[in-house]
């Protein structure tokens, strides 16, 4: 490997660690290998320097001093150009390998590491960043119609640019609602294969019989009401993509079938001695769990491993609620240019009731309650938490209050006086975040506020109070009879 100085991008290693000797001996280690290495050891600091500095490989510790180093994962992936990610920790943990894994790291070394394997990781992290680099340049996604901006998000596309790039089998699962279709259809629409069609079954809307007769068509006279020969959908999907929506539904009779269509892209519509080609793609989507499916004997174990070649699992609007904003705006500006009326504005409590709403039915519920929101508001210009449908937004207050209770609850019974003192706090807080109230009257707040919490942490012992205080005898009593409060 040739001699490598600060200017040269490649090679540039960044090790965040709050152990200094491990600092120390990454350090000289891969100085040794002629390679640029500087080292943090705060998260804050490792953040900020690869927002600010192009690094190859960053040596991520997990506990760090100010956060957990896996925490990070999502937004260091979601840097341009984002480096190969090895983390470097001192405990072994499988659930941590597991999220490690998941978040796209390169390698999950466990302290301490034996200087070649460390070398080998560090080399073939590089050799992979220096191929990648020389690939052609893709041609970018078309992401129109998908909505993101999330950790996860830039995860996901990533995966659907490889799936796009690729003649592989993908599999997508999530929760009902999360866009599955849409992301098949849009890995179609970016791939060498979008001038073919686009050709869709939903495995759970049809009898046993009708999904064989549908998937590899039939004969005329096949079976009772066959009175004309039909196409199947595989054979319709020749030179497309073949996109089957909940296929952990599919019957096992039928996925023997079409594991071999899938081995051999050869078929025998029902009824037929001739066997007929199509040369499709495939697509599958899921909401279940299919590794359960093959332990119940309902989906077979060597067809899952066909379908996941590529796999996407796409989160639940709960766990990007960053995104809910985004994608209210682009709905909302869809059903305004749909209904031929000027874009509306949002009221900042909007925004408040829907990120504070569990969201079960992922985007598709959202849309759906964007459009009801968007009829309720009429001609206003305005959109208000009041255009929400009732029923989410009851759900809303009760979730609140609910977690308010909670918190009570663990705090313990509280005093007549904690409450008055809570009460107060609650309403300075309130007019310190809308209009101020003028100097005076907050002054008079603040004194109140002052009074209470040393009556209570005194527990109104009054030399203690005066002590504390400063105040005269007189100046004290003076004081509770303006704000109204008890010496007790």
């Amino acid at each position: 490997m040739a001699m490598l100085d600060d200017s040269n991008v490649f090679g540039n290693i960044l090790v965040i660690d709050d152990d200094q000797e491990v600092c120390g001996t990454m350090k000289s280690l891969l100085t040794r290998m002629l390679l640029h290495c500087e080292t943090v050891s705060t998260l804050r600091g490792g953040l900020e320097k690869l927002r600010s500095q192009n690094f190859d490989v960053v040596f991520l510790d997990v506990r760090l001093p100010d956060g957990n180093g896996l925490d990070a994962l999502g937004e260091i992936k979601a840097l341009e150009d984002s480096p190969e990610v090895i983390i470097l920790t001192g405990q072994g943990d499988p659930d941590g390998a597991e999220l490690a894994i998941q978040g796209g790291v390169w390698d999950y070394l466990v302290k301490p590491t034996p200087i070649k394997q460390t070398m080998l990781s560090v080399q073939r992290a590089l050799k992979y960043r220096e191929e990648k680099r020389a690939e052609s340049p893709v041609v970018a996604m078309n992401l129109d119609n998908m909505i993101g901006y999330s950790s996860g998000m830039h995860r996901i596309f990533d995966l659907m640019a490889q799936s796009a790039r690729s003649l592989s089998a993908t599999l997508i699962t999530g929760e009902t609602g999360t866009g599955k279709e849409l992301t098949a259809r849009t890995i179609h629409e970016n791939s060498g294969r979008r001038t073919g069609r686009f050709v869709v079954l939903d495995c759970a809307s049809l009898t046993e019989t009708l999904v064989e007769s549908t998937l590899f068509g039939h004969r005329r006279g096949a079976f009772t009401g066959a009175d004309k020969d039909r196409t199947g959908l595989i054979k319709m999907a020749d030179g497309g993509t073949l996109f089957l929506d909940e296929i952990g539904e599919l019957p096992l009779n039928v996925q023997k079938s079409f594991l071999r269509v899938l081995q051999e892209k050869r078929f025998r519509p029902v009824g037929s001695l001739q066997e007929e080609t199509s040369d499709f793609r495939l697509i599958a989507a899921t909401n279940r769990n299919l590794e359960n499916r093959v332990h119940e004997g309902k989906f077979r174990e060597d067809l899952l491993f066909r379908l996941k070649t590529i796999a996407i699992e796409l989160p639940p609007l709960r766990e990007r609620i960053e995104d809910i904003k985004p994608l209210s705006l682009h709905h909302i500006t869809r059903l305004c240019e749909q209904y031929k009326v000027p874009v509306k504005g949002f009221g900042s409590d909007f925004f408040e009731v829907l990120g504070s709403y569990r969201w079960p039915g992922n985007v598709r519920e959202l849309f759906n309650v964007l459009e009801r929101a968007f009829v309720a508001s009429g001609q206003e210009k305005t959109l208000y938490a009041m255009h929400l449908p009732q029923d989410i937004r009851i759900k809303v207050a009760k979730a609140t209050l609910g977690e308010a209770r909670e918190d009570g609850a663990a705090e313990g019974p509280q005093s007549p006086l904690e409450q008055e003192a809570r009460s107060a706090a609650a309403g300075l807080e309130s007019l310190m975040t809308g209009d101020l109230p003028d100097l005076r009257m907050f002054k008079s707040l603040m004194e109140k506020q002052y009074l209470q919490t040393l009556i209570e942490r005194c527990g109104g012992d009054l030399n203690q109070i005066l002590r504390i205080s400063g105040l005269s005898r007189s100046h004290y009593y003076a004081l509770l009879k303006k704000s109204g409060l008890s010496a007790k």
